[in-house]
């Protein structure tokens, strides 16, 4: 008889260029700069309804470059979540360190190990996109085997995402 895992699947997303808009080559300093892609809210209610634990993992050098605050990055977070309602992430986990010198940073795993141990998640059935390389690096290290590059050519935006997880989970649960 096959053992049935009692660990959960997780949902991995990246935040800028994969949740809200992308700032380009700076940062997302404050709330009046953060603006929700078009989808997103959709994607994370569906995957409520079917069990699934929506997580955000983001690296903020901004915080450690002092371009901004740590208050206010749990400001936009906080804000983020409140805008989300229901749908809202379970967890939000942030590198804010520089690049070099902070052991969470992407590509490193350790934001996804750390959620699957704080959720009980089984990484082997979860899934990973991000808008970067250093994203897909990410989740793989991790063992996480669906990493999706966000609002690239095979998955422009959160639609498509969306009918391709449902279509995977609908195949996977027969």
């Amino acid at each position: 008889m096959a053992e049935i895992s009692t660990r959960r699947r997780g949902f991995f997303f990246d935040r800028d260029g994969t949740v809200n808009e992308s700032p380009g080559p700076g940062y997302v300093l404050s709330w009046r700069d953060f603006h929700l892609l078009p989808g997103v809210h959709e994607m994370l209610a569906a995957l409520r309804q079917s069990g699934w634990i929506p997580i955000l993992v983001t690296s903020q050098q901004g915080v450690g470059k002092r371009l901004m605050s740590q208050a206010d990055l749990d400001e936009i977070h906080a804000r983020m979540q409140q805008d989300l309602g229901e749908a809202a992430f379970d967890g939000i986990y942030v590198a804010t360190g520089l690049e070099g010198a902070d052991p969470r940073r992407k590509p490193a795993p350790a934001m996804l190990l750390e959620a699957a141990t704080e959720h009980h998640l089984d990484l082997t059935r979860s899934w990973n996109v991000g808008d970067s390389e250093r994203d897909m690096e990410m989740g793989r290290r991790a063992g996480v085997p669906h990493n999706l590059l966000f609002a690239s050519p095979l998955w422009p935006d959160w639609p498509t995402v969306m009918n391709y997880w449902r279509a995977v989970n609908a195949n996977e649960a027969r």
